[in-house]
């Protein structure tokens, strides 16, 4: 029978506490965000400077961004052969550890 001073202690605490169904609530002036996400944003700031832009002018700095990232980068064909090299000797490293390359 130790369930019941629980349960009765539970619903007493529930009886006494202050009602305030107001506290849950936002305040009036929050605007939903149901309406945020309908909103058109116009302004932007550049993402290299934090300058403002225009929405065009964001939109053409993005894709240039974009076109940035998808191009493969120029690297000096001796570090490229030093890189082939390195790939090259770690596996030879694992089998052959007492060798030094």
């Amino acid at each position: 029978m130790k369930i019941a001073p629980l349960l009765l202690c539970s619903w007493a605490s529930l009886l006494l506490a202050p009602s305030a169904p107001g506290l849950a609530l936002p305040p009036p002036e929050d605007i939903p965000e149901e309406v945020l996400r309908t909103e058109i944003i116009i302004e932007a700031r550049s993402p290299l400077d934090g300058k403002p832009i225009t929405a065009a002018e964001y939109a053409q700095l993005r894709s240039n961004l974009r076109e940035a990232q998808n191009a493969r980068p120029q690297v000096n064909p001796e570090v490229q052969h030093l890189l082939f090299l390195l790939r090259v000797s770690y596996p030879l490293r694992k089998l052959f550890p007492f060798l030094h390359f």
